[in-house]
């Protein structure tokens, strides 16, 4: 059945499954019944009580927790649209997208909002919604305001990581994340009966779509694990809940790799995102889960996200981000436009009806990425002869630590502020843990030193941790080329050498 909207796709499912277990959170079974009564006390509170109108932008920043699906659910309920704020980034890095979006509302919990009292106050005409305010037990017979947004009204606004050292808002429609979600439970044959365990940050996009919408809209389950920085306890919670579907990052499938003997998964499918998956990360898990696919995928914020994934019934192919997925068209273009030969390196674009509506108040930057109804993605790559796509290069010095995207010139332009330092370039390095970490190279001024431990500190208060340098390397000068452009090319080969 289509849609209009987002909302009605979600109030469908869970009348149908009122009693049905949305949630396993913990010891505890959270019900739709439950999280549809909390969207409506939301979306009643944000209109009655906060003002908020049609296509009002409202802010999700939270941790993993229940609250998070209610928040996003009633904020669509109320025909406003969820600004999801990554609960990693300090309050200087959130002020510009409270500012940058306009948000009016701010849902969030305490952990998160004490320490950014001072931000979150000095901001006029912010008002605050905290989780822990939320009704345990909804009042009886609320129901939301009936929606009135269609198919090309925004519905989130997903913001990633800007060349500019500022992030962009990815808008996307309640078309664009509906057209996703059927695209994604035609290719992963997913059924009411599936239940995703979602163990990444809620506020990425891949867990949005892939780990909230597509099984609540299909009448499924979640598997909310609580225990993020432990992965046997998250491993327990997996099994005990009977997880079916495990959609994460390379890292986890190398730990789940090498699970001792006689623990089995009770999985149907994993799915790695969110970031590249080693070859021997592929293999070594298929030798310990025979029995288990595991089929890597790519996508990226501004297609919802996802656009390709290695067919469940194979075959997969190493180092392939597969098929388009239902509905969607991948091609390989040139700079100009052209398309390309098989085989032949250029540009991956995507066309469908799950590509964003535009960057939020950045149209020039707009017109640069949707091209003739294409999205040019910034990723290289080519297609095979049977059709199955390979990307060769990533975002142009785009890095990934734990899956999240992040650009140099952001953690480069703090980097300048310390004294002393003359040029700084940051690249990614490989990392097992992180999946990639951010390296510092910097030169000095004529008779200045660098302490790390200084410097570290320095940042520390400015950038996110998943940001931060691992470590810095002082080069006497920065390599760089005819036109005085620094090479980070060389600079990644540097690390990459013996005793670099």
């Amino acid at each position: 059945m289509q849609y209009c909207n987002l909302s009605d796709a979600f109030a469908s499912a869970a009348s149908a499954n009122a009693s049905k277990a949305a949630v396993f959170w913990a010891d505890s079974s959270l019900p739709y019944s439950h999280f549809f009564g909390q969207a409506a006390w939301l979306a009643h509170q944000l209109a009655s009580v906060h003002g908020a109108r049609k296509g009002d932008r409202i802010g999700i920043w939270l941790r993993n927790r229940p609250e998070f699906i209610s928040a996003l659910m009633g904020i669509l309920a109320a025909d406003a649209v969820a600004v999801p704020i990554n609960a990693f980034l300090k309050p200087a890095e959130v002020a510009y997208m409270l500012d940058d979006a306009g948000i009016r509302v701010l849902v969030t919990e305490a952990t998160l909002a004490d320490p950014a009292h001072a931000m979150l106050e000095c901001r006029e005409g912010l008002r605050t919604l905290r989780a822990e305010d939320f009704p345990a037990s909804p009042p009886d017979g609320l129901a939301p305001p009936t929606s009135t947004c269609d198919r090309d009204d925004l519905a989130v606004l997903v913001y990633t990581s800007g060349t500019t050292g500022h992030p962009k808002g990815a808008m996307l429609t309640h078309g664009n994340l509906l057209h996703n979600v059927e695209s994604c439970r035609k290719v992963l044959a997913v059924a009411d009966l599936d239940r995703f365990v979602l163990m990444l940050p809620m506020f990425h996009s891949f867990m949005l779509t892939v780990c909230i919408l597509l099984p609540l809209l299909v009448g499924g389950s979640i598997v909310l694990i609580q225990s993020l920085h432990a992965p046997k306890h998250a491993l327990e919670e997996m099994l005990r809940c009977r997880g079916t579907v495990l959609p994460a990052m390379a890292a986890l499938f190398r730990t789940l790799a090498h699970l001792p003997p006689g623990m089995e998964l009770p999985l149907r499918l994993c799915i790695s995102g969110a970031g590249p998956l080693p070859a021997e990360i592929l293999r070594a898990f298929n030798q310990r889960h025979p029995n288990v696919p595991l089929i890597e995928g790519y996508g990226l914020s501004e297609a919802s996200p996802v656009v390709s994934v290695n067919p469940i019934a194979g075959p997969w192919v190493d180092g392939s981000i597969g098929l388009p997925i239902p509905d969607v068209e991948v091609s390989i273009q040139s700079d100009d436009g052209q398309l390309l030969p098989d085989g032949t390196d250029g540009e991956i674009c995507v066309r469908g009806g799950n590509v964003m509506a535009g960057y939020w108040n950045a149209p020039e930057k707009t017109a640069e990425t949707l091209v003739h109804g294409w999205l040019r993605t910034g990723d290289i790559g080519h297609r095979r002869p049977d059709g199955y796509f390979v990307v060769t290069d990533r975002k142009k010095d785009m890095l990934k630590p734990n899956g999240i995207n992040v650009y140099p010139r952001e953690i480069e332009e703090v980097l300048y502020q310390i004294p002393g330092v003359r040029e700084a370039a940051v690249v990614g390095e490989p990392c097992e843990r992180r999946g990639e970490r951010p390296v510092a190279f910097v030169s000095l001024d004529d008779g200045c030193s660098f302490d790390e431990g200084a410097a570290h500190d320095f940042l520390r208060t400015r950038l996110a941790d998943f940001k931060l340098p691992r470590r810095f390397v002082v080069l006497a000068t920065l390599p760089r080329n005819a036109t005085g452009k620094i090479l980070k090319t060389t600079l990644r080969q540097q690390l990459a050498a013996p005793h670099a």
